[in-house]
């Protein structure tokens, strides 16, 4: 049976400050480069390989990959790199603390913005055209806000057109991304209805690791979850 590996990015600088992030490009903490290289060391102590990783063009998820490459000695894997794993975009929330926009719009709002499937945050005045590192592409896929549904509609068709395939093929895949993006994927691997989604979590650098059939269908889903002890040792 072949393996598919789903893999949050560790701790960045807006996680530890609490901070709406979508397509901002910020950095990983040292927190978050320690869980990383924990995740890589579960997987290689797991006896996981895998023969692609998928990410997205956000440096706190290709750093991610990068450290789990080197603990799973597979720094020689291919690994691509596309926007249609990015976080969801939370459009004019984005850079905002989240305590704050509870305060300004009250829990329920914020609540609704965050976990449900088809609630799209305040937009963006306009779009976002001043990172280099969408310059190439065509306007076009640059978002102003996202909700879940809409960030689920970009990747699913990543995944089809180039995880899947090699899937059918028996070999095993790593994707890094980011958690709304993962819980699109998730949902749509778990045939979790509209409603159900917002009751899943996805943590910072706990691989989720799909044993799938020869149809893709799951036979068995486990998770490998990260303690603050394991962090701890990962400092000594």
């Amino acid at each position: 049976m072949v393996k598919l590996i789903l893999l949050r990015h560790g701790q960045s600088t807006a996680n530890a400050k609490n901070e709406y992030t979508g397509w901002s490009d910020v950095d990983l903490t040292s927190q978050g480069m320690m869980q990383a290289r924990w995740a890589g060391k579960m997987l290689r102590q797991h006896h996981l390989t895998f023969e692609r990783v998928h990410t997205s063009v956000l440096k706190r998820a290709i750093v991610t990959a990068y450290l789990v490459q080197e603990q799973c000695l597979a720094l020689a894997v291919p690994i691509q790199k596309t926007w249609r794993l990015n976080e969801r975009h939370y459009g004019a929330l984005r850079g905002l603390n989240k305590e704050t926009t509870r305060q300004q719009y009250g829990s329920q709002q914020v609540a609704l913005w965050r976990r449900s499937f088809d609630s799209v945050p305040p937009k963006l005045a306009q779009k976002d055209v001043s990172q280099r590192i969408y310059q190439s592409y065509s306007s076009d896929i640059l978002p102003r806000a996202e909700s879940l549904k809409m960030a689920l509609q970009r990747t699913i068709p990543y995944f089809q057109d180039q995880i899947g395939p090699r899937l059918y093929r028996g070999h095993n895949q790593l994707i890094v991304a980011h958690g709304s993006t993962l819980r699109a994927m998730i949902k749509y691997l778990e045939h979790i209805s509209d409603d159900r989604i917002d009751g899943v979590e996805v943590g910072n650098c706990e691989p989720i690791i799909y044993q799938l059939d020869d149809q893709l269908r799951i036979q068995d889903k486990q998770i490998l979850s990260i303690s603050k002890m394991d962090i701890k040792k990962e400092q000594l």
